[in-house]
């Protein structure tokens, strides 16, 4: 239950503050883009050292995937955190519509900070390869930095943060950068309910993409691991 909890408040952190930052600037050149890249950047740094000791701080199901597939959680487990990351990103999105309205007028983005296809010309095929090729990355150095191996001591969060602030700066132009499909899920759905159906129907892109680049990087890290032990 607590890692339940840890995972459902880490989530909603994210959304409600990486999000929320994202439609306060409306990520417009350059400024808008780096304070949003660094928004959700420092919401990973803090709250690994906040609930990593409980959960894992994952607040991502595509994190929480690739550590499933290496066999670092159990199914029972997986499923829950899922659950709760899921959940947690609903209610920030919640939260965001409490603070700027649920018709998002003072929304820069229009949509809560949800993620879309504009920036790859609605091309759902670029969409996929920009999720994919950026959660691969991101679950891959996540994967080295926690691994015991690795022995980065109290660093590991600090870096997969600023991973993730590099991720952002360069996939917000394209899709917003989702990398995490329960991100995605709770802005998109809060917006379908303020009346704006576009990121609820490109949603899926945001789920399959993250969940197959932490996919590829878990069984990359497999693979590293076992040509380590070979030697």
């Amino acid at each position: 239950m607590k890692k339940f909890v840890a995972e459902l408040i880490g989530t909603c952190v994210l959304v409600t503050f990486g999000c929320g930052t994202a439609m306060i600037t409306g990520c417009e050149h350059w400024g808008g883009y780096l304070l949003t890249a660094l928004a959700f950047g420092l919401v990973i740094v803090g709250m690994a050292y906040c609930i990593g000791n409980v959960s894992g701080c994952h607040i991502n199901p595509a994190v929480s995937l690739a550590v499933f597939i290496n066999k670092g959680m159990s199914a029972k487990d997986f499923g829950l955190y899922l659950l709760a990351q899921f959940l947690g990103a609903f209610l920030g999105g919640g939260i965001l519509a409490l603070i700027f309205g649920v018709s998002a007028i003072e929304d820069k983005t229009s949509a809560f900070g949800s993620n879309g296809l504009a920036g790859v010309n609605g091309s759902i095929v670029t969409g996929l390869i920009v999720e994919i090729l950026l959660t691969y990355v991101f679950v891959l150095v996540i994967l080295g930095v926690t691994s015991k191996k690795a022995n980065h001591g109290s660093f590991g969060g600090l870096i997969i943060g600023l991973t993730l602030v590099l991720i952002h700066i360069f996939g917000i132009a394209l899709t917003g950068t989702s990398v995490n499909p329960a991100r995605s899920f709770g802005p998109a759905l809060v917006s379908l309910f303020a009346g704006v159906s576009g990121p609820i129907k490109d949603l899926w892109i945001f789920i399959v993409g993250p969940f197959a680049g932490a996919a590829l990087a878990a069984f990359t890290n497999i693979f590293f691991e076992k040509e380590a032990a070979k030697k």
